[in-house]
This record gives C-alpha cells, sequence and structure tokens, in this order.
C-alpha cells in the first residue's frame, strides 16, 4: 500500500492513536510520524467515550511508544536514527489541512477558535495573493481536538506561496489596524517558558532571534504559527537516495553561508567557517537541518551561529557526494543561537 503524506498532516491508526507527519520522504508503505493525541479515559480533548490526551516532547511520545506500540519503533538504515514509522495499513485516517480549512469556510456552525482560524487564513490568502489550494489549517483545529488554549496552526504550500505568504505577515505585523500582532516581551516569556521543557537556551538568546520571526504571534488574542512546507513536485530526495550515518554529537560555530531553505519545513542552512568546539574534530561540517519548526529563521546569511546537535555523515547517492550535517531538534540539549562574539 501506498500513502503520500507529508508535514503538517496527522494520521490516526486502528489503535486510534493520533500522530503528526515529520518530513516528506518515508519508507516503502510507512509513514514516519509520532504520536500527538493519544486515547485517554482522563483526557481533556474529544467527546464521549472518545478522550484524548497530548504528548508534546519526543522523550514522551518515545515513552508512550514503548509502552503502548513498541512495533512501531525502528532503528531506519537510512536515515540512522531510531524513528516511529507507522505502517500504511495500519492507518484508518488521513488528515489534510487544506480539505479541513475548506470544510471550515463552508461551514454555517463554528466554534470560536475555528471562526478565527478561518478569518487569519482569509486575511493571509488575500494578503499574500495565493491560492486557496496553497493554505489549510493543522493541528488540534483539524482532528477536532482543540481546547480553550489551543492555538491556531495554519499551513502553507509551495515555495513561492510561502515566500509570499511570509512577506505577507511581515506587513500585516506592522499595520495597527491588523488583528496580527507580534508577541510582547511577557508573551515571549511564556512561548519560552514552554517551549524550553525541551529546548535549552536562555531568555536571552531565545528572544533574539524568535521577536524577528513573522510567522508566530497572536491573532485576535490567540496564538499563531504558520508552517511552510514545499510542494511535492519541488522535493526531489527519494527514500534511500541519501543516506545519513550517525557521527557523533558537537558544538559547533559557523558562519549561515546560505539561509533560502530556512523558512521550510524541514528547514536548513548552508554554513561556511565551521569550527568543532566540543565534539568529535571532523572537517566539511556544512549544513545544519532540522523537522522543527521552532528552527525556522534562527538565523540569516552573513550571521555567525553557535550550534549544538547530533553529526551526521550524509551520502548522495544521486551526486556521488558527501558532507556532514548537525541536525537539531531532537534533544533538550540542541539549540542554533546567534554568536555574541
Amino acid at each position: 500500500m501506498f500513502m503520500r503524506a507529508r508535514e503538517g498532516e496527522l494520521i490516526k491508526t486502528k489503535d486510534n492513536i493520533i500522530f503528526d507527519v515529520k518530513g516528506l520522504v518515508h519508507p516503502p508503505n510507512k509513514v514516519i510520524a509520532f504520536p500527538r493525541y493519544i486515547p485517554s479515559p482522563e483526557g481533556t480533548r474529544g467527546h464521549g467515550k472518545n478522550l484524548y490526551g497530548k504528548v508534546y516532547n519526543l522523550a514522551e511520545r518515545f515513552q508512550y511508544l514503548q509502552q503502548n506500540a513498541p512495533q512501531l519503533i525502528v532503528p531506519d538504515p537510512v536515515f540512522g536514527a531510531t524513528l516511529c514509522e507507522v505502517p500504511v495499513e495500519t492507518i484508518v485516517e488521513h488528515f489534510d489541512p487544506v480539505e479541513r480549512l475548506a470544510k471550515l469556510r463552508t461551514s454555517g456552525k463554528l466554534e470560536d477558535l475555528e471562526r478565527k482560524a478561518v478569518t487569519l487564513a482569509e486575511t493571509l490568502k488575500e494578503a499574500a495573493g495565493i491560492p486557496w489550494s496553497s493554505i489549510g489549517v493543522s493541528g488540534s483545529i483539524m482532528v477536532g481536538l482543540f481546547t480553550l488554549q489551543s492555538d491556531i496552526d495554519p499551513l502553507v504550500y509551495g515555495a513561492a506561496n510561502c515566500r509570499k505568504a511570509y512577506s505577507a505577515l511581515q506587513e500585516l505585523l506592522k499595520d495597527e489596524a491588523s488583528q496580527f500582532k507580534p508577541y510582547t516581551k511577557e508573551e515571549l516569556q511564556a512561548l519560552f517558558d514552554f517551549r524550553s521543557k525541551d529546548t535549552h537556551m536562555s531568555f536571552e538568546d531565545f528572544a533574539k532571534v524568535e521577536m524577528r520571526k513573522a510567522f508566530q504571534g497572536m491573532y485576535s488574542g490567540i496564538d499563531y504559527f504558520v508552517r511552510f512546507v514545499k510542494d511535492w513536485g519541488e522535493v526531489d530526495e527519494q527514500y534511500g537516495d541519501v543516506y545519513y550515518e550517525d557521527a557523533g554529537y558537537a558544538k559547533v560555530t559557523a558562519t549561515v553561508a546560505d539561509d533560502s531553505e530556512a523558512l521550510f519545513t524541514p528547514c536548513s542552512y548552508q554554513i561556511a567557517n565551521a569550527k568543532v568546539v566540543e565534539g568529535p574534530k571532523l572537517e566539511d561540517i556544512t549544513e545544519i537541518a532540522s523537522f522543527r519548526g521552532r528552527f525556522c529563521e534562527q538565523a540569516t546569511i552573513g550571521e555567525k551561529i553557535v550550534v549544538q546537535g547530533k553529526v551526521e555523515h550524509v551520502t548522495d547517492k544521486r551526486q556521488g557526494k558527501e558532507h556532514y550535517r548537525i541536525i537539531i531538534g531532537n534533544k533538550p540539549a540542541d539549540y542554533m543561537v546567534l554568536s555574541k562574539v
């Protein structure tokens, strides 16, 4: 069985576990995804007998899998990591952000949060001049498991559409008449308190980069976080084209040489002048990558950075090339901050 699944989408299995899909490259007949909403009698999401709890960080997700679905934990030979891989034949529902938003737009009965998600999308679509087919809503709204504390998770597909949408968000945040507002220092502190549970860095380092990101903020009093994902025609990597091998853990200083892929999830940065401060003294570390939206737009071209994460040896079989990269976002100790030097 084949299923085309990508970042921002959710899937539900026969066990009623709802997973969020990671990335755009998956093994044959499987989807790389991690549990997000789990059946729980004490859950605060859902109705009647179908109550769910939410698992946040990666450690909690693996702990849940080990206890409830250990067969999904797989050492992947291509990605060189232990991942959660969901067999396609166990998937009973596939949630699509674009389809969900389309249904909300034509619904005559919406909850307040759903209504705000629709008006946010309408405003962004109009300001950016992008088609409805390129914009959707993900997260708890997509699966009807939101609470009074939930945020809005819009999603934009296609590189050109993403860049238009980001430029539009930058302008909307400057417009005092707009419902889009940048985070106040207090709101940024609340975001830091939440994220620092599984990404350790100082508030000073955090605030310096987060304050300038336009894809997050407040919309009509609700937190929003827009995810930008490439379209299928813009992704040429197939499973097995590129192999990733664990090469240790390191802290590195470098300069951002190319930030053209920094907006998307997964995101990447090309770096120059990489110097290993701690860890294996490897040459040719030329890339930083992450599957987590929080590391998008983390630094711009020419900026000096300090980054800490897992080092991978990357072998591209299509081009016969090899290099090292640092991948961040898998451990609380992983970070990428602007250099103070």
